[in-house]
């Protein structure tokens, strides 16, 4: 075991003794920030883990996704009461939209409902992020251009990839800000992002369509097995909205595929990502009542783990009722 001598180590370096200092924190930040998350249809196994219909759940992995930037996390269940659905929602200060299948009916809805409210909070003055995260990009982007046929088949199901980043594009006030220089160049040409996902956009029809292209800027590209080009990562030109064509969250936290990266690279990546949409959510100066923050917490449910098939997400919170106090 080594030990310093701070003290002779200062005599050397003629440096005083140094006195802690405990900076004071900034108040025009928050520094409790809460990240709600959308539940998902179904029970993420294809129902290997209950047969109840009404069943939704949130994969772990965003809710540690969340927590590891340095926030908590409040469950929004998309089918509960809509009433208490958005309760809930004044609660948080950002939201998660997940990766996932459903884009019709309820669900489609509820996304649309609550993207609206984002739009409508950033618009009244409160600095609202939202993560759009594979399916929540698609989601977002049917929702934006008003076209349920907007969307391509791609094949990227299952598959490893680096970013392409747009020419001349500008990086300041996206999540890529705070990447270091090397860490910037690595993603460009390592394999350090994980996709998983059918359907996506060419950057052709991206800025062929005036709602998306008006209201995005495409910050990087990606190519699909059969080398088709598809929009990866894009940032709202006047909200702190974020799309992702691919998973921040799994590099960290998710285990059941071996085409997932994991080196510390690709950690790196989805720390960084956490960092930088915790980091926007601490702009929101929505300070709700703590005691209804803390009833409505993810802490109140234990998550399930459905690892053992080695495939599929390796932990989800599985939601069969309501379960709110306000």
């Amino acid at each position: 075991m080594v030990y310093i001598n701070t003290r002779s180590l200062n005599r050397v370096t003629g440096f005083e003794e140094p006195i802690p200092v405990c900076s004071s924190q900034d108040p025009n930040l928050n520094y409790k920030p809460i990240i709600g998350i959308l539940s998902h249809p179904g029970d993420g196994a294809s129902g290997r883990l209950t047969n109840d219909s009404s069943s939704t759940y949130i994969a772990a992995s965003y809710v540690k996704f969340a927590e590891a930037g340095g926030a908590r996390v409040i469950p929004l269940i998309y089918n509960e009461p809509e009433e208490l659905l958005f309760q809930k929602l004044e609660l948080v200060n950002g939201v998660i939209f997940t990766g996932g299948w459903a884009k019709k009916y309820e669900y489609f809805d509820i996304v649309k409902k609550i993207f609206n409210k984002a739009l409508e909070r950033n618009d009244a003055g409160e600095h609202f992020p939202v993560y759009g995260i594979c399916l929540g990009f698609e989601l977002m982007s049917i929702i934006i251009s008003q076209n349920r046929d907007i969307l391509e088949r791609f094949d990227a199901e299952d598959n490893a990839s680096s970013l392409q980043f747009v020419e001349n594009v500008n990086i300041q006030g996206t999540l890529f800000q705070s990447f270091p220089q090397e860490l910037l160049k690595k993603i460009s040409t390592d394999c350090l992002v994980m996709q998983k996902h059918k359907y996506g956009i060419t950057p052709e029809n991206f800025r062929g369509n005036p709602a998306l292209s008006s209201f995005f800027e495409i910050i990087t590209t990606c190519v699909d097995e059969n080398s088709k080009t598809y929009v990866s990562t894009v940032k709202a030109k006047k909200y702190p909205i974020t799309g992702f064509q691919w998973h921040p969250e799994k590099n960290a936290f998710e285990w059941g595929s071996s085409a997932i990266p994991h080196s510390e690279d690709a950690i790196q990546v989805t720390l960084h990502a956490a960092s930088y949409l915790v980091s926007e959510a601490r702009m929101s100066k929505n300070k709700p009542d703590c005691k209804k923050v803390l009833s409505n917490l993810i802490y109140n449910y234990k998550p399930t783990y459905c690892g053992y098939a080695g495939r599929g997400y390796d932990e989800v919170y599985i939601f069969t009722q309501p379960r709110s106090r306000f």
